[in-house]
Parts: C-alpha cells; structure tokens; sequence
C-alpha cells in the first residue's frame, strides 16, 4: 500500500506505456504546459474497452441507459416464430408493463456524436407488433418530460445553487483564506465530507451532462418541419430541421445555462482536486481497512465456530488482500479466529488512518469476492447469502454499493473530465453520410455549438451575455474526443478549421455590439435632459440602453481554446478602435459634405464619440482620444486639418458671398439674393446607427436638436469652430481670410472706387437750411445722380464690400469666442496657480488672515511647486512653461482683432482712398476726394426706400457692407469728418428741423430720413467697436497730437496797409 514507487515497478510497467499519446504524435497547436514525465499506469485489471461503444463513458458502469437497449433488442429477438413474448407476459414470465413504463420515460438511446436508436423501434418492428399495438405506450408521438429542458431548469438551477454553496463554504476554507485545518488535524468525519461532496459534484454533473446529451439526441430523431416552425424553409437540410430550427428561443437559454453550471462548477472542483483527492484516499483506505479489520470479524468469528469453510476462505481472502495491519502482520492472538468471544475487556484492534487509495486489482478482488457472498442468485441452488446472518449482509450490500464509486474518485480528475464532456453535439458524421456525399461538411449555422453562441448575441439577452463562451468550449471537448478517444487527425482539422471560422465571426459580432451599446449609452448620458422629458410627456419615450453585462467579457485576458490562450481583450480593443477611427471619420465626412453650419453637429458628434471612448476606456487599452481624432483629422505631421481645410472652404465660397449679419441677433443668415454660384459638395455618407450617435432613436432625436442650428451661423458655431481648430487652425484661417480681404480691398473694390470716383462731383458744398429738407434732397440727388444710376453698385460692388464686412465680423466674432474660452480657462487653472478670490470680510476680521487660511487650504493644489518637489527635470520644466503662459494670457489681454485691423490698415496704401493733400493744408471740406466722400454718396443710394416688392439693401447684403465701409473710414482716419460731412446726415438735421414730408423724384422723404437715422445708428455702434480696438493699440505709439498753428485772421482795412 506505499505510495511510491520504486524504479522496478516502473520498469515493469514500461510495456503500459506505448498506448500514451507522445507530444510528436498531437497536432501542431499551441498546447498547455505539461511535464514530460510519464506515470506508471497500475490499473492491473484486464478491462475489454473495445467492448463499449465509444461516447457513452458516464453510462458505461452504471448501464442504466443500455440495460434498457439491452431490453429491447432481446425483446426483438425473442418475439418470433419460435416463441411470443406477449404469451410469456401472460404467463408472468416477462413483465411487459415494466419494460413499458421504462421505455416511455427513457425513449431515445445516445450511441455517440449523431447517432441514437429509439427504443420504440425494436417493439414496432418486433412479429406480433400490429396486433397488440394498443398495449404499448412508448410508442406513441408524444415526448416524455426527459427531454423538455425547460421543465427541468428549475430543479437543475436549485440543485445547482444548493451545491455551489456548500461547495463555496469549504473553499473558502480550505483553498481561498487558507484558514481550513492542517491535514493532519481533520476528522474521519471531515474527510467523509469532503468525499461525499466530490461524489455529489460528480454525479450532478454527469447527470445534467446526461439530460443535455439525450435532449440533443431526441431532438436529432425529432426534425422539425415548416408546419411547426414557420421560419424553417421548405428546402431545409435534415440536419438543419434537427439542429438550427429545432430548439426554441427558451430552449437554447436553458442548454446554454446548462453548460455553463456544467462548466463552471467543473472549474470550481477542479480547483479543490488536491483538496479531494487527500480526503478521497483517506476516507477510502479508512472504509476499507474498517470494514475488513473490524466489521467482517463477526462474520469470519461465525464461519469458524460453525465450521463454514468456503464463507471463512472467503472472508480471510478477502482481509489478506486489502488489509493493512498496524504492526505490519495480522494479530496471531485474536480470538474471533479461533471462533470465539471477545474478553470482557473487548478485544483492541487499532486501525491506522493513511491517505492511500487501494490498487485497482486489489479493489475489484475485493468487490468480486464480496460480491460472491451476498449474490441472491448463483449457478447452484443453494447460495453462501444464506450462510450469513441479516446485519451482516447489510453491512457488506452497503460497502459493496458505497466501493462502486471508489475506482472513480480514485481517478479524479479523469472522472471529472468525462462527466463533464459534450463533445458529442459538435460530431455529425452519421448525417454526413446521409447527405450521399454532396456534403463535405455543413456550415457553422448548423452547428450547435455556434447555433448557442450566435443565439446569444443575436438576442443580446443580458442575463446570458456572461455565458456566451461556454458554448464554445464545446469545440475543446470535441478536439479532446478526435484525439484521444476517436484517434482521428481529420476530425480535428474540421474542428479547428470551424473553431477559426466561428472565433472570428464572434469577435466580430461581440465587438460590434459592445461598441454599439457604449456609444448609444454615451449617446444617451449626453442628450439633453429636458427634450428626454418633453418627449416622455409627449408620449414618445426615447429609452435608455438596457444594462449589459459586457464587463465580464471585456475582462477575459486568456481563453482557452483548443489548446491556444486568447487574449479576447485584446482581440476586441483592435476592433473597437478600428470602429472609433471609422466613427471619427465618418463625422469629419459628413462635415465635408454639408455647409458650415454642421459645425455644431460635428462637435457634438466628436463629443459623443470621446465620451464612448472614455466609457470603454475602463475596460480597453486604446489609443488616446486626441491621437485618433489626429489620424482621422490627417493632422497628425501636417500643421492643419481636414476640419480647418473646410471651414476655410465654406468660408471663401459659401459663407462670406452668402451671407448676410444681423447686429441685432449677432448672426448671419443666408441671403435671399445670391450672387455667386451655388456651391457643389460631396453626397453625405451613409452609415449605420452606432457610427453617429448610437440608435436610430437617438438619431432622430440629435438631428432635430441640430436642426435648430441649421439655419444661421453665429456665437455657437464659431464658440464650436475655436474649440475645434484650436490656436493654430484659427490662425491658419486668419491669414487666408486676410488674404481675401486684401485681394477684395486692392483688386475688384479699388477698382469701383476709382471708377465711382470720375463719376462723383468734384465739389459738393453742403445746402444751407434755408433751402429747406426737399430743397436739399433734391440738391443731392442731382449731384449724385450718376452715383445712383450706376448699375454695378448695387450688385457686385456691394457684394465685394460685404465679403470684406462678413470676413471682419467672422475674425471679430472669433475673438469674443476665443475670450470666453480663455476665461474660462483661466477661471479653471486659478486654484491650481495659487491665485485665490478676495474674500468677503465682516466687521472686525482680518483680511490678511483669511486669505492666509484659504492659501493654506489650496497649498495642496498648487501645482508648480508639487511638479518641482516630484516630477523629472522634463516635467518641471514642462509645469513651469504651462505656468507661465496661462499667466501671460491673464496679464497681456491679447487681442486678435486689433492685429487683424493694423494689417488691413497696410492694404489700404492707394492714394486713391485718401485723395490728394488739401489746399488748404488742413482738410478737403467740399471737395469729393477722399473715400469716406465716397461711402457717402453710396450711403446716401442705400438709405433710398426700395419699391414694394424689391429686397432693400439689409436683405440682400445685411450689416456686413456697412461694416466694411466704417472700417475703412476709421482705418484712414476718416471717421469725424463722415460724421460732420455726410450728405445723408446732413439731411437727416435739416428734416429734424423742419419736419416735412413730400415725395421728391419718386423719393418719399419721411421714409428716406427714418433709413438714414437706423443706418446712423448702427454706423455709430461700428464706430464705437472699431475704436476701442484702435484706440486701445493706438494710446501707446501716438507721442504727441497732430496740432496744426495757424495765424490769427487779419481784418480787410489792415490787409490792404
């Protein structure tokens, strides 16, 4: 009974070991590490293994499910010419009622893989069937409730749970906290446990793996057909009526639940395997040694004394060869072998207690000799049962059924495999066959294990997401089969070559779904809470993504498949990233593919795609969100984007000839009369829900949120465009759109302003007030009657002028955005910059001592000298940069705008927009020869009332013209003498006057005046912007005032002395 084994005993088991598999003759995979030391195999029992049909492991000692097809075919065979076994039911020789009952409950026999044999079959085919058809049940259509799965989850699921509880209490005692007793320290009673606990596991086990193998097997007798399952097509294949079609919704949840308890619980045992292989032996060499040393002594004590000679044989056999004696030989003074009674004192056996199992031949002996004593029934008539008395054979019935299980749990972990496996759903060579040949093999669709599997994604049933890879260890349970049981390479390349096939449509499919369900959650978590609730009191519920349970999945770093270790983590991470950059991309396209106000779309859509990334972020290692929107941006070595690139593109063809400002909304809308081109672009891309936003819901839902924004550009597409470009797009933007302004300003406009120039009258005095306000409008529209009849200067001389107003308003829009962006910057740094608020102080406090505790409070934010105290000399230097320039910005008050002015200032270098320098050394007051002359003469054309249905100049050119003019004028310092010379002003005073009111040349004048005032008004708004852009530059570089002296006048009576 040693443990060990010596160098001879191995030796001579060495012809043993050439039925081992050798590393040489396995496929070439990547297998598991295993040592390469081989173990003596001392089963020492003859065992015909060819005599069982392979597959059938966990019935093979018990023979239940055989013995029943063993009853049929003897039937078959007996009810003949010769004899009628329904004469012998008659004469009670057989009991066909029994058999009945047994083959109704148990109606279909797995053989192995896709074959099975109906019981029923043999009686239907048996000679005297037909006419006592009626005497047999189980040959009826009906199935029994063995093979509804579904009915038996609960009962499964309760046994399930009740086990895996007490399984978790012992290992948590014994495997995980290490807190259990030593070895040496446990109880016979804790080690019988223990045992019973690892008998129990094995039997719940083989018997789910049981109901999972003859449900498979009923349903492969059972096709079903297009009258029972309306999704089953008339030209199905009758593997694909048995397999694809043939399992419900619930009845494919309920085998995949199955699997999983099998397998998981296969696990959990297989952790605790040294914990129960210790109290199996213990417990096994106890029984054995208490049963043969101290419980057959009474038997053996009767034998003698009453001289039965073959029961004493027996019986000492029986102690010789299993028993371990405490002094190595067998107590020579022990009365019972003499036939007698023990003392009065009793008679002290000590039994020892080791942890070593029985060899195979000594344990089958030893069954085989007990067995021999308490058979009912021999050969002779007369048995040695009757030679023993009642609690004796209890006894030894009780040891003979209990030892059944020892050879089993002496194999522990061989024994667990095999309850455990369910290789034979994958195996399908009979069906094969039956196809003739024109299949080689059948697609993964009917294949169960990827008919569980899909059916779980398809469904997305929360509940089952965790099980969704228990499935596919089907396939390792085939690979293991092929190969050790079957011993057929073939089989195992059709197997890895679906498991490729299926492994790649599972991440794939997994990895598009967890993408799908964080973007819709990311989707979902940014939508505006207030139209949610509208739409809820509305009656149309935009619901929330039902949680998942992806987690578990996302956490899978090595699976095991056919002897590879999958990183499923990884796998998922290449293609979730594939899928973000596809995301990103997609929204940078459809930004192409519409004008500039998508913008704020764009934003919202990158937003959302950040917020998914940050989510899977938790679980994934990807790409930072910043490198991605880079590479899907072409930004990463060039200095600006696809996003800048458009916008500058919509800015130049669409948005400054299109558009027209409206100061008093602050936006541009589109201009009812367009004068350039209509702009071609590129057809939106199509795309799949999850790529946007994440459902056709909230699709809908952004889309009409976006939809507002459609129609106009102002503060929240340019707040989205600074964040978009950053610094450097919106400089790169910039000087293109300074390029535009100087192309306009010294090409096309100088052009006008010359021509218009030749037509203006060279001197235009302004009409005292005595000629009365039609007297003056009169007067002004004779002098400038070629200014207002000139064709071109309501079309394309306005429109060049408002391109150059709209690129103006667009850089100073951008400004006020940029500070609102830098402010708030500025407000988020300040803690971590030590610049703390002034605190309200009450009576009788000191200020310097409550700031002095708020800096003590926000000492642990600061950040520069944390980086300087912690961080690498990279990091310092990096902290003390950042530091400085956020400061900077704070102090400087950098204005973009002002830069923009001084270098439009530098276009407007024609002498043509100042005129020749005056006579009178001043200023020109009549003469018509500088611009801001000019601009009143158009001016004076614009505040003419249009007819009733004509656009008048704010419809078609909106503020943007009349900020080009006044930006000129203020840039040529022409601005107090607008004020002072305008004709339009100057009419506007006289009318204020007078206040009358005629119609002078088709010119209603009242109407004229109230133009003129609106337009006054908002040239006096520009001006004030302009100035304090202008104004604030210019305080510094201006040393002195331009003061001219002139000579006080001389009197005519002096003058002529």
């Amino acid at each position: 009974m040693a443990s060990t084994v010596t160098l001879e005993d191995a030796l001579s088991n060495v012809d043993l070991l050439e039925e081992l598999p050798l590393p040489d003759q396995q496929p070439c995979i990547e297998p598991l590490p295993s040592s390469l030391m081989y173990q003596p195999n001392f089963n020492t029992n003859f065992e015909d293994r060819n005599a069982f049909v392979t597959g059938i492991a966990r019935y093979i000692e018990q023979a239940t499910i055989h013995s029943s097809m063993v009853m049929g075919f003897g039937l078959y065979l007996m009810d003949g010419n010769q004899s009628n076994i329904y004469k012998m039911d008659a004469k009670k020789r057989i009991n066909l009622t029994k058999i009945d009952k047994f083959f109704k409950q148990l109606q279909v026999v797995p053989l192995f893989g896709d074959m099975q044999i109906e019981l029923a079959r043999y009686i239907k085919t048996s000679a005297h069937f037909e006419e006592n058809k009626s005497r047999w049940s189980c040959t009826s259509t009906g199935s029994s409730p063995q093979y509804n799965i579904c009915e038996q989850m609960i009962q499964i699921r309760e046994d399930h749970m009740r086990f895996i509880s007490e399984l978790a209490r012992y290992s948590n005692s014994e495997v995980v906290t290490g807190s259990g007793r030593q070895e040496a320290q446990k109880t016979d009673q804790e080690y019988r446990k223990l045992f019973d606990l690892a008998l129990q596991g094995m039997q719940l086990l083989s018997q789910w793996s049981a109901h999972v193998m003859e449900v498979y097997s009923w349903k492969l007798v059972h096709p079903t057909d297009k009258y029972s399952n309306k999704e089953c097509p008339d030209n199905a294949e009758e593997y694909e009526r048995a397999t694809r079609y043939n399992y419900t919704s619930e009845e494919k949840f309920a085998l995949v639940e199955v699997m999983a308890m099998i397998k998981g619980l296969q696990v959990l045992m297989g952790r605790m395997e040294s914990v129960f292989n210790h109290a199996i032996r213990h417990t096994i060499y106890s029984g054995l040694q208490d049963f043969a040393q101290l419980t057959l002594r009474d038997p053996l004590r009767q034998a003698i004394k009453r001289k039965k000679n073959v029961v004493q044989s027996v019986l000492q056999a029986i102690r010789k060869t299993i028993c371990d004696w405490e002094t190595g030989r067998e107590p020579p003074n022990d009365p019972a072998l003499r036939g007698e009674k023990d003392p009065k004192g009793g008679f002290d056996i000590k039994v020892p207690r080791r942890a070593v199992g029985p060899s195979s031949t000594q344990l089958y002996m030893v069954r085989t000799m007990l067995e021999s004593l308490i058979a009912d029934k021999s050969g002779s008539k007369k048995t040695l049962r009757s030679s023993l008395e009642g609690p004796t054979i209890i006894d030894m019935e009780k040891f003979h059924r209990e030892s059944f299980f020892y050879t089993h749990l002496l194999n522990f972990s061989e024994t667990l495999q095999q309850c455990c496996d369910l290789s034979q759903l994958w195996f399908r060579e009979f069906f094969l066959e039956l196809t003739m040949g024109r299949r080689i093999q059948f697609p993964i669709e009917m294949s169960m294990p990827w008919i569980l599997t899909d059916h779980i994604l398809e469904t997305k049933e929360a509940s089952m997401m965790e099980y969704v890879l228990y499935p596919l260890d089907l396939y390792n349970d085939s690979a293991h089969y092929a190969l050790t049981k079957f011993k057929k390479q073939f089989l195992y390349d059709e197997i890895e070559a679906e498991v490729n096939l299926c492994f790649d449509q599972f991440v794939y499919k997994l990895a598009d779904q967890i993408f799908a369900y964080y973007k819709i959650l990311a989707g979902s978590l940014l939508l505006d809470k207030r139209l949610r609730a509208d739409c809820k009191n509305q009656g149309a519920n935009i619901p929330w993504p039902s949680s998942n349970r992806y987690e578990t999945l996302l956490k899978q770093r090595h699976v095991q498949l056919l002897g590879r270790s999958i990183d499923l983590n990884r796998l998922i991470t290449q293609r979730v990233s594939a899928a973000l950059y596809k995301s990103l991309e997609l929204a940078i396209n459809r930004f192409e593919s519409e004008d500039l106000t998508s913008i704020v779309e764009l934003e919202g859509l990158l937003d959302i795609n950040r917020m998914t990334h940050k989510l899977l972020s938790k679980f994934l290692t990807l790409d930072s969100m910043d490198a991605m929107f880079r590479e899907a941006n072409h930004n990463v070595s060039a200095p600006y984007g696809r996003i800048t690139l458009h916008v500058f593109w919509e800015l130049n063809y669409d948005f400054l000839p299109n558009y027209c400002y409206n100061g008093s909304t602050n936006r541009f809308v589109r201009t009812v009369l367009p004068f350039s081109q209509e702009f071609q672009r590129d057809k939106p891309p199509n795309a799949q829900p999850q790529y946007l936003y994440g459902s056709k819901t909230l699709n809908l839902a952004y889309s009409s949120i976006y939809g507002f924004y459609r129609n106009f550009v102002g503060p929240p597409h340019i707040k989205a465009m600074c964040r978009l470009l950053g610094y450097q797009g919106i400089a790169v933007v910039m000087e293109e759109l300074l390029k535009v302004v100087k192309s306009l300003l010294q090409g096309t406009i100088m052009q006008y302003v010359k021509t218009l120039m030749e037509v203006m009258p060279k001197i235009c005095r302004l009409p005292r007030h005595e000629y009365g306000s039609p007297g003056i409008l009169e007067f002004f529209h004779h002098q400038l009657k070629d200014i207002v009849e000139y064709a071109e200067l309501k079309t394309v001389c306005f429109q060049n002028l408002r391109e150059v107003g709209n690129a103006l308003l667009f850089c100073l829009l951008s400004e006020q955005s940029l500070s609102q962006e830098e402010v708030c910057d500025l407000l988020h740094a300040a803690p971590f910059q030590n610049i703390l608020p002034r605190v309200h102080v009450k009576e009788g406090e000191r200020l310097d001592a409550k700031m002095k505790r708020l800096e003590a409070k926000y000492t642990a934010l600061h950040l520069v000298p944390l980086i300087e105290r912690l961080g690498t000399p990279q990091q310092i230097a990096i902290a003390r940069e950042g530091d400085l320039l956020t400061k900077e910005r704070l102090c400087c008050g950098l204005s973009m705008f002002e830069v923009i002015l001084t270098r439009v200032r530098g276009f407007l270098d024609d002498p043509i927009w100042r005129g020749p320098l005056p006579s009178n050394g001043v200023m020109h007051v009549d003469e018509c020869v500088e611009f801001h002359r000019l601009w009143s003469a158009m001016q004076f054309v614009y505040c003419i009332p249009v007819g009733a249905h004509e656009f008048t100049v704010e419809q078609c050119f909106g503020d943007g013209l009349h900020w080009a003019g006044c930006m000129i004028i203020s840039l040529l310092g022409q601005q107090r003498r607008f004020d002072i010379l305008d004709f339009s002003y100057h009419l506007l005073k006289v009318q204020k006057h007078d206040g009358k009111d005629e119609i002078i040349k088709s010119v209603p004048l009242k109407k004229m005046v109230d133009r003129i005032r609106k337009f006054q008004v908002l040239n006096d708004e520009i001006f004030a912007i302009l100035n304090k852009y202008l104004k604030s530059g210019d305080g510094e570089n201006m040393p002195v005032e331009h003061v001219r002296c002139f000579q006080p006048p001389i009197h005519q009576s002096l003058a002529s002395n």
